[in-house]
């Protein structure tokens, strides 16, 4: 892992000017995860969504490298093309033998957890040379803040309205970080970006990987979670220290997972009720739902303890 001095000297991949949101988590993830990079050329592609549109908006572009933009649903199946393409050239001696470029994409969990998830898992099984980043801001934000499958129990979305006869989403949210492990791919995190290190350090994992690699990475949406711009980092760390979100990784089978100190654990009541999307369980009083939430949030970090004791 290089020291924050010499991170701070690599260059941008994606650079500002970008029409973002102020407090995007999606940005500053794209940014850490290419810090992994480490001076090796890289290749992006985006699925549709708000890091893509918002960041080449014609004739600008935010990307200071090789970038293509690609429908909602096959990010996975459009930079495992160009990968594969990469490597046919290479065999057909137009690319030189040491010229080494890495693949990488990014994507939302709208399209990853749910529309683009059959492309994903197809990628990962044929087993390609790439990283596939989900930013995970729990909501279709681009298009409306519509629920998806990464959308937290109870959380308010515009497709999960809160009344009287249902307080937010009804289901619980998709674990795809166990779901993508399953394909036993060389590697798979969680991370966020109130961690940078960790975050960084498994990125560096993951671009250093021979096969597929994936990064599940925690990225807060001011607007759609409903909270100040200002609070970005703040509301990540909040998530690790609540255990909402394990930071865990899956490396050749062997689960391994950053605990939160016990001193620092906070309950999870903590973390969501600086989010609008949650203000419903809070008012007039704290709703009995929050002791259900805390009990799920527990089982789901007992579930990732066990299965590092299980596979260290």
């Amino acid at each position: 892992m290089a020291s924050i001095k010499e991170l701070s000297k690599q260059p941008d991949l994606l650079v500002g000017g970008h029409r973002l949101c102020g407090g995007c988590g999606a940005s500053i993830a794209a940014r850490q995860v290419l810090l992994g990079a480490r001076d090796v050329e890289v290749v992006a592609a985006s699925a549709t969504g708000c890091l893509e549109v918002s960041t080449s908006a014609l004739p600008y572009s935010s990307w200071a490298t090789s970038w293509i933009h690609n429908a909602f649903e096959n990010a996975a199946a459009t930079i495992t093309g160009v990968e594969a393409a990469y490597k046919g050239l290479k065999a057909a001696g137009k690319i030189a033998q040491d010229k080494e470029i890495k693949f990488v994409a990014f994507a939302g969990d709208g399209a990853t957890y749910d529309i683009g998830f059959q492309s994903l898992s197809g990628a990962l099984e044929r087993g390609h040379d790439f990283v596939y980043v989900c930013y995970d801001n729990g909501a279709y934000m681009n298009t409306g803040i519509q629920r998806s499958s990464a959308t937290p129990h109870y959380a308010w979305a515009t497709t999960s309205e809160v009344g009287k006869a249902i307080p937010g989403k009804p289901q619980k949210r998709k674990d795809l970080t166990s779901i993508v492990a399953a394909h036993h791919i060389p590697y798979a995190a969680q991370a966020s970006i109130g961690n940078w290190k960790d975050l960084v350090e498994k990125a560096e994992k993951a671009f250093a990987t021979p096969g597929p690699a994936f990064l599940n990475v925690l990225a807060p949406c001011p607007r759609g979670w409903r909270y100040d711009s200002s609070m970005t980092i703040e509301i990540s760390r909040l998530a690790f220290k609540s255990k909402f979100w394990p930071l865990f990784e899956v490396a050749d089978g062997v689960w391994t997972m950053r605990e939160v100190k016990e001193k620092d654990v906070i309950p999870v009541a903590d973390f969501l009720k600086l989010q609008g999307r949650f203000a419903h369980l809070f008012k007039p009083t704290p709703s009995p739902l929050l002791e259900q939430i805390q009990q799920e949030v527990d089982e789901y970090y007992a579930y990732i303890q066990r299965m590092c004791a299980a596979h260290s």
